[in-house]
């Protein structure tokens, strides 16, 4: 039973992958020709300090203006893919066959919405980003959309599956009433700012492919092998679209694949939690330590220029200050790679310990 399970998650994953492989031409040739890219590069003076920002322009500013964005698309449409394939295998040969479909109400509706709603409203922001290059939706509507979803989320789990708490390594089981909820809401919104990771071609394709393929792994420990098979599904999506994005990038994840990763990552996270009798939040920081790390440089930039009224760093995200002191792209990319497994090895044996 054990191999028959394995092959449940791992059969997703070879297909995913394939599968965006195979429409990754597609999608490129399209926003090639219809020209999917910013018409002006660099932030703007909208954000960074009264010059804007003019250490990020100098980095990327080129690239924007000639890379197209919607690259998330392959990812999303990737899984979708796969799993509408895998049921109607299913229902088609039955049998074995049938134990491949991985949707299903308790463990990977919840999961595949969160990618749905954030996709689509990540495609929106992009495709206005790319019409207007002055930010696509605004940051209030998409933080909107993001707590909006989250409290739903977190209303679901709480009311449909009755779960109120989460897992800690080594001290039992949190229990947290309907604050519940608003924990799910701060996590979610935490994830979703993590998504800025996405600016140096490979680095966040690797990051979440990585970190999916944790939660897979937990997920398989703790008998949830449909959440197991759709987290090992966007892995796999995932790193079909890497193969597109090592540099130079063919595309851009741009907010279309961030939102959708960040949004189902934080479904997952707590699914593979209580509901599994886990610890899948609490060792989210440890997993998905390059996104802990990327909000918490953020916020300290922010309050050593407020306090101190100079930078912490040259530039946040802190792996676009890596860039800034010198080390090549793929150099920061390749060894937040090595971190990246680093802490989900770490934080599956963390897990595994409960």
């Amino acid at each position: 039973m054990f191999f028959f399970d394995a092959a449940r998650v791992l059969i997703p994953f070879i297909i995913s992958f394939a599968v965006g492989i195979i429409l990754a031409p597609v999608l490129a040739h399209n926003l090639y020709k219809y020209k999917a890219w910013k018409k002006k590069g660099g932030k703007g003076k909208g954000l960074g300090d009264a010059n804007g920002t003019p250490l990020f322009d100098s980095l990327h500013k080129e690239r924007e203006v000639s890379t197209p964005r919607l690259g998330g698309m392959l990812v999303w449409s990737s899984v979708f893919v796969t799993s509408i394939l895998l049921a109607v295998l299913g229902i088609v040969l039955g049998g074995p066959y049938a134990q491949l479909d991985l949707i299903n109400r308790g463990q990977t509706w919840l999961p595949l919405f969160a990618l749905l709603v954030g996709g689509l409203t990540g495609l929106v922001d992009d495709v206005l980003e790319i019409r207007t290059s002055t930010g696509g939706l605004s940051m209030r509507w998409r933080l909107l959309v993001v707590a909006f979803f989250g409290a739903f989320a977190g209303w679901w789990f709480y009311a449909k599956l009755g779960v109120s708490s989460i897992g800690l390594p080594f001290f039992g089981t949190l229990h947290l009433g309907i604050a519940f909820v608003l924990v799910f809401v701060l996590v979610t919104l935490m994830l979703y700012a993590s998504g800025v990771i996405d600016g140096i071609d490979g680095l966040a394709g690797g990051v979440f492919s990585i970190i999916f393929m944790a939660y897979a792994g937990i997920a398989f420990a703790q008998n949830q092998v449909s959440l197991a098979a759709l987290a090992a599904t966007i892995s796999g999506a995932t790193f079909a679209f890497l193969w597109f994005n090592i540099p130079p990038a063919r595309f851009y994840l741009s907010e279309t694949g961030s939102m959708a990763l960040t949004l189902a990552l934080s479904v997952t996270a707590f699914s593979a939690d209580s509901l599994g009798d886990g610890v899948g939040v609490s060792v989210l920081p440890i997993i998905a330590f390059p996104l802990f790390i990327t909000v918490l440089g953020n916020v300290l930039q922010v309050f050593w220029k407020r306090v101190f009224h100079r930078k912490l760093f040259r530039i946040a995200p802190v792996h676009h200050h890596f860039e800034a002191i010198g080390w090549p792209a793929y150099k920061v990319t390749m060894r937040y790679w090595i971190v990246t497994i680093l802490a989900g090895i770490f934080g599956i044996a963390i897990a595994l310990l409960k």
